[in-house]
């Protein structure tokens, strides 16, 4: 069974970073419910399997659905041939909450992540497979270059921890890059401002993020253009906070 580009694939073949991703969903604010995207031949599948989990399975190709049919019967039915992207989460396991955990495909791997945000409700964690550099750039600090709209629009709802690096040699095809294994585990407290706004002030700021915030965010103070002579607005947005763009969303919606 062979790997397709197409999909992004690359098998990971260390059965003891297996064992360690399986393990990394904490058992205290994980659901019931997994749902693992992804899994190709099975080489987490089986560990999940080991685990007191209701696991199901989101596998976009054909053959890999045919594998994990013949090599995990206690997968029967449990497995759903589908898009993770275009698939419907509140069908997932009939609108309960649920985990997600993965090896995630390099190319979607971010648009998973915004796809959980926007079911946050759904999803009260992740344990996933990223490229190092995405890894590292979803849970990245203000005020370094990682820091980025995925940064505070994940951070803003979710709380990340960097829990291993995974080297190149452990996956066949080898990938050409390292990756690095993350969890992100829902926050508690609302984010106190409008979220629709929100992003499109962060996106907005981040849109030119060499730029200090007072020449990317004309267009949400037309009404207000001295506002931003403050010298708050002479930062850049990599610099602030998930609180700090919260209240500027709020002082935005206040006119």
């Amino acid at each position: 069974m062979q790997a397709k580009k197409s999909f992004g694939q690359h098998f990971l073949n260390n059965e003891g970073i297996a064992s360690r991703i399986a393990s990394s969903l904490l058992p205290k604010t994980a659901a019931a419910n997994v749902l693992e995207v992804g899994p190709g031949k099975g080489m987490l599948t089986k560990y999940l399997l080991e685990k007191d989990f209701r696991l199901k399975c989101v596998e976009a190709d054909a053959d890999m659905v045919a594998y994990l049919q013949v090599h995990f019967p206690a997968l029967d039915g449990k497995v759903i041939f589908e898009d993770f992207l275009k698939m419907d989460l509140e069908n997932a396991f009939d609108g309960q909450p649920f985990c997600i955990i993965g090896n995630f495909p390099y190319n979607i791997s971010s648009q998973i992540v915004f796809k959980m945000v926007e079911h946050r409700t759904l999803v009260p964690q992740l344990v996933g497979m990223f490229q190092k550099e995405m890894a590292e750039r979803i849970i990245a600090p203000p005020g370094g270059k990682d820091y980025g709209v995925i940064s505070v629009l994940t951070q803003a709802f979710y709380e990340g921890k960097y829990l291993f690096s995974v080297s190149n040699g452990n996956f066949n095809p080898p990938p050409k890059v390292q990756s690095g294994v993350i969890r992100l585990v829902r926050r508690a407290d609302s984010l106190g401002c409008d979220e629709a706004l929100f992003r499109k002030v962060v996106k907005q700021a981040f849109s030119q993020r060499r730029k200090m915030l007072r020449n990317t965010l004309k267009p949400f103070f037309e009404n207000s253009p001295e506002a931003l002579e403050e010298t708050f607005f002479t930062l850049r947005p990599e610099v602030l906070s998930v609180a700090q763009f919260v209240e500027l969303t709020n002082r935005i919606a206040a006119g």
